[in-house]
């Protein structure tokens, strides 16, 4: 016998039917058996001095307790068996001896069983079967938790599956629906034996549980890209995601965003796996009703989608699990496959091999300056809640740059992206290419595909330099966009605060470039890309306009700040977002109308656009991309070059302005103001 084996209990005798709470003969011949001894020992062969401690245990404490019906009775067959598994499955060690008997079902372990009873003294208890002895002592509510759990672990594989992977699609009609999937997973259950129906069930809810995770990234991106997640080109918008939730809540709030993620993936993944394996558990126990059952829900399964049965609008009988992964599948693979479709249309250019001497003729000794405006949409202006305001301030601008000579046109873009990914659109617009994922941008930027930029440092005519506030690390990309030199934000001389995301605020980014480049005298003409990053997301708090002569090193801003909103508070409500993207996009336009009315002459061009759409909050989940772009200029030519392209007069675009493509822009711009013009 083996050292662990627990001393075997002796059977009652007579003698002892009369004390109280003892089983009688009758019922103790009825009574599981007791098996302590090792396989293949028999009870006259134990040693004798696990019968003495046998006759002592029986002298001083509590005789077996035979298994009453009632307990048999109990969900899961209520054996002790079957309990001390329960037991073992909570981590305490088993407490109760099981012998087999004869299975009634093909792949289930036999179970009957008896208690043990450990020597009486003080301060000890008896042997304590499944969950430190609780079930024992309250069998009802033993059960309840049984049942309860077995319910949320169905309803945790239910919603997972039936859960679509968008908020707005989120209704309580959703979840009324009979997937085919979960008749499925039943089915492959029940077929599997016993050690493969457990593995099984470990892999299929650890799928599930990463499904539910690629799901919620969905719903995220939705609610800022507009897009579901790419699993093939995303993965790097994780760590931007770090950063922006560093940049508007702290390095606290980073770090707890971070390791709360973590937390919940791995919470979602176990749970999912226990899930799984309970559910199997309980088909395997109840296994003629479980096939009964799974055989029923898949001929009504079959007739619900047959019929086309609807329930509030809902179809009943869904496969939208199975769409689902397939649509994931699909998504990967047309991602890997566009890697050779891009490399193919780069080579496509039909300015490659033009001479330098016939680019750009028409702005030769001009100031040109590309300038984008973050999260500067169509919705600014068209919004019935925002586009009184934004429409106020166009005109005010156009107003300012009417009074210092200047004209403008302007029309529609349509962005690569929305809600997010600025440099995709920049790097569209400036290559006449469809940036639209990560994978793009990368082969674009390591080619030698020319740019609007790198054009004009083609023709040796312009000074190429860049403002990039927002830029606080290493950006090797610059050299690509054939920029001369490239200001960031460690570089523009600013010395005060943050705004949320934003390292330097929109008037201070334009009086830099004045002092650094534009102000300079006795210098060539420059071609600048200007990107205004006062409008970026989370738009709390924002910087308002003062006198230019008051900016100084930009620490007047601390106190600007502090007067501004708390970017927490705000986005509790989609109503203040809105009114704070409102008052960004008005900052960013009145610094650069400003600035233009300012320091702008006869050869200033200025060409300035939106990006990108701002997120769904803001948009109310259109899918409209289009972004406004205008062009400003005094000397009449410079505007009389595009007069053919249908644009609106001043810098608010009309509703019926020619919309194109951000990836059109390069080509136009070049032919336009090259020899021939048009």
């Amino acid at each position: 016998m083996s050292h662990l084996t627990p001393p075997r209990q002796l059977p009652e005798t007579d003698a002892d039917a009369d004390a109280p709470d003892r089983t009688t003969a009758e019922e103790a011949s009825t009574a599981p058996v007791v098996a302590d001894t090792e396989p293949g020992a028999s009870a006259a062969e134990e040693p004798a001095d696990a019968k003495a401690t046998a006759a002592t245990d029986e002298a001083a404490g509590p005789p077996t307790k035979a298994v009453t019906e009632e307990e048999k009775d109990e969900p899961g067959g209520g054996s002790a068996g079957q309990e001390a598994a329960d037991g073992a499955e909570d981590g305490e060690a088993p407490t109760e001896a099981v012998v087999p008997r004869e299975a009634s079902t093909g792949d289930e372990s036999s179970e009957a069983a008896a208690s043990t009873s450990a020597p009486a003294g003080a301060g000890y208890s008896p042997a304590r079967p499944g969950w430190f002895g609780w079930r024992r002592r309250y069998p009802r509510a033993a059960t309840a938790v049984r049942v309860g759990t077995t319910v949320l672990a169905g309803a945790l594989v239910f919603v997972v599956l039936l859960v679509p992977n968008r908020l707005d699609w989120i209704t309580v009609q959703s979840f009324l629906r009979l997937p085919v999937e979960a008749i499925f997973l039943a089915a492959v259950l029940l077929v599997l034996p016993s050690r493969g129906r457990r593995i099984t069930a470990v892999a299929l809810g650890a799928f599930v549980g990463l499904s539910a995770v690629l799901k919620c990234l969905d719903m995220g991106f939705r609610q800022t890209l507009a897009r579901p997640f790419d699993l093939v080109f995303d993965w790097v918008l994780l760590s931007d995601g770090a950063d922006w939730v560093k940049d508007s809540f702290g390095r606290s709030g980073e770090v707890l965003a971070v390791v709360g993620v973590i937390v919940l993936v791995i919470a979602v993944l176990a749970l999912s796996a226990l899930a799984m394996v309970r559910l199997a558990d309980v088909l395997a126990r109840h296994r003629p009703a479980a096939v009964r059952s799974t055989l029923v829900l898949g001929v009504v399964w079959i007739i619900c989608f047959t019929l086309g049965v609807q329930f509030g609008g809902v179809t009943v009988a869904t496969k939208g699990y199975a769409q689902y992964l397939a649509n994931r599948v699909q998504y990967v693979r047309d991602g890997l496959g566009d890697a050779d479709v891009f490399k193919k249309q780069m080579v496509v250019d039909a300015y490659a091999k033009t001479p330098p001497g016939q680019l750009l003729t028409g702005l030769r000794g001009k100031d040109v300056m590309f300038t984008f405006i973050e999260s500067y949409g169509r919705v600014a202006i068209d919004d019935p809640t925002m586009g009184p305001e934004v429409d106020a301030t166009l005109k005010e601008g156009d107003a300012r740059l009417k009074a210092a000579g200047f004209a403008a046109r302007s029309g529609w873009l349509r962005s690569p992206v929305t809600g997010a990914g600025s440099w995709l659109a920049h790097s569209t617009f400036l290559s006449g290419l469809w940036i639209k994922n990560q994978q793009r941008y990368r082969t674009l930027t390591t080619s030698d595909r020319a740019t609007l930029t790198s054009y004009f440092q083609k023709t040796g005519a312009w000074r190429t330099v860049g403002i990039v506030p927002g830029v606080r690390k290493a950006w090797p990309e610059g050299k690509y966009f054939g920029l001369d030199h490239i200001y960031d934000s460690t570089h523009l001389g600013y010395q005060g605060p943050y705004f949320s995301w934003t390292p330097v605020p929109d008037q201070f980014s334009l009086e830099a470039f004045q002092k650094l480049e534009h102000g300079k005298k006795n210098r060539d003409p420059i071609m600048a890309e200007i990107i205004l990053a006062s409008s970026h997301n989370p738009w709390s708090p924002i910087a308002h306009m003062i006198d230019w002569k008051d900016l100084g090193d930009g620490k007047v801003f601390y106190k600007i700040k502090k007067e501004g909103t708390n970017p927490t508070e705000v986005w509790k409500s989609a109503k203040r977002v809105r009114t704070e993207y409102r008052k960004a996009i008005q900052y960013s336009l009145d610094s650069l109308t400003e600035w233009m009315q300012r320091y702008g002459d006869d050869n200033t061009v200025l060409v300035f656009l939106g990006d990108h759409q701002p997120v769904p909050t803001v948009t109310g989940g259109t899918a409209n991309r289009d972004v406004p772009v205008t062009i400003v200029a005094r000397d009449p030519k410079v505007l009389d070059r595009v007069s053919n392209w249908g644009w609106t007069d001043g810098i608010k675009p009309a509703d019926n302005a020619p919309e194109w493509t951000m990836n059109k822009f390069r080509d136009r711009f070049l032919t336009a103001y090259g020899p021939q013009g048009g």
